[in-house]
């Protein structure tokens, strides 16, 4: 039987980009919910990993948005009962700390282009990031932040405004803040929702959109390499944690 990943989104341009072509290539079939449409997620049972994509909503917008409560409880469950992989990215990498009880909330500043983040000692040692060069350009489009990290992970990442870039929770659960699954056409999509808009221009000023255009596809061969990297990193080190037997959890 092929796997099946569960996605879950929280705005239709946000989807897993480049990592449907990975998919693919791996003959993995998934399904995605989109939770701001409405989406109801479904038994976990027949899922072997759970990707969490990016959004422009807050972790902490519970009231206006409720659906968070049961996302958030079912990543806990997901991470600490089932301890199956887990891959989430910016929001995503924001909902796996919230889920587990740690701090989120806005940056001292945003962070909206073309940018480095540098693996910490721990990032260089971990397989998550086997391969990956100690400094790399990724896309940031982001203005909330993880503040602490939950007991049990580890910090893999950081940059100069934001010091936790990237979490590894145990050895089957990786999220990022940054972003590597973009395509050519991402800037333009995500720039039509009035938030990020609205950050890009706060940030790179009323051009912005131009030049963030032109610094991602300057980049996007380097982007496109190093998704492919992270994901197959990600898919060797979390599937063998979650196959060992003092990891395994029943449904």
């Amino acid at each position: 039987m092929s796997e099946r990943f569960l996605v879950l989104q929280h705005v239709a341009v946000e989807h897993p980009g480049i990592f449907r072509d990975f998919m693919r290539a791996d003959g993995i079939a998934w399904d995605t919910v989109e939770l701001d449409a409405g989406g109801t997620i479904p038994s976990l049972n027949a899922y072997s990993a759970l990707i969490v994509m990016g959004g422009p909503m807050d972790v902490w917008e519970e009231d206006r948005l409720p659906w968070l409560r049961t996302e958030k409880a079912v990543i806990r469950h997901w991470v600490e009962e089932l301890r199956r992989p887990y891959l989430g990215v910016c929001l995503g990498h924001q909902l796996l700390a919230a889920a587990l009880g740690e701090d989120v909330r806005s940056g001292a500043r945003a962070e909206v282009g073309v940018m480095s983040v540098e693996l910490t000692a721990a990032g260089r040692a971990h397989p998550f990031f086997a391969g990956i060069e100690d400094h790399f350009p990724c896309l940031q489009w982001h203005g909330a932040e993880v503040v602490t990290a939950p007991a049990g992970s580890a910090v893999l990442a950081a940059s100069p405004d934001c010091a936790i870039q990237a979490l590894a929770y145990g050895e089957h659960a990786l999220s990022i803040q940054f972003h590597v699954e973009i395509l050519e056409s991402t800037v333009d999509e995500w720039g039509a929702i009035e938030a990020y808009r609205t950050a890009l221009e706060t940030t790179l000023g009323a051009d912005g959109l131009t030049r963030f255009r032109e610094a991602a596809a300057a980049h996007m061969g380097r982007f496109n390499v190093l998704a492919k990297r992270l994901f197959d990193n990600w898919r060797q080190s979390a599937f063998a944690a979650s196959a060992a037997p003092e990891t395994q959890s029943g449904a």
